[in-house]
């Protein structure tokens, strides 16, 4: 089990040098995502369950920081940025994104009934029926790429 995961990290290219992961933190979260239990973990690495957890929870944790970062830094390069104030109407959402866009020149390949979907989707607990609840940053990559940022 631990020389499958070895050989798949390999495989993968994980390199701990250049990641928010140390490689115990790679091999709990492979193991996981092929349902193996952490009990099973705990025994192959010669560790306590508890442990497992631990390294999962910090794995996991580590990854959402680094999907925040990659999103902020996505966000700073991006050309067109839309504010969108907290209690502002979902519908009103994509005009306020096309304005921003033609204004710089960026195509958005989504209907606004798609955009709608994109900015719920991903504004989660920030979109509460069809308002905004939460302050969101919409930005839109020069390639048409949406992406939404929220405080939590």
């Amino acid at each position: 089990m631990i020389d499958d995961v070895a050989a798949v990290l390999e495989e993968i290219g994980f390199d701990p040098e250049d990641s928010v992961l140390t490689y115990r933190q790679a091999q709990v979260l492979a193991l996981r995502e092929r349902d193996v239990s952490q009990a099973d973990i705990a025994d192959a690495l010669g560790t306590s369950r508890a442990n497992v957890s631990s390294i999962e929870a910090s794995a996991r944790e580590n990854v959402a920081k680094a999907r925040e970062t990659v999103a902020f830094a996505e966000a700073l390069q991006a050309p067109v940025r839309v504010r969108v104030p907290e209690g502002t109407d979902l519908y009103d959402v994509p005009q306020l994104v096309y304005e921003a866009c033609d204004e710089a020149g960026v195509k958005v390949d989504h209907t606004a009934p798609d955009l709608m979907k994109v900015v719920s989707d991903a504004a989660g607990n920030a979109i509460t029926g069809r308002q905004v609840s939460a302050p969101l940053t919409v930005s839109v990559s020069s390639e048409g790429v949406v992406r939404v940022r929220h405080q939590e």
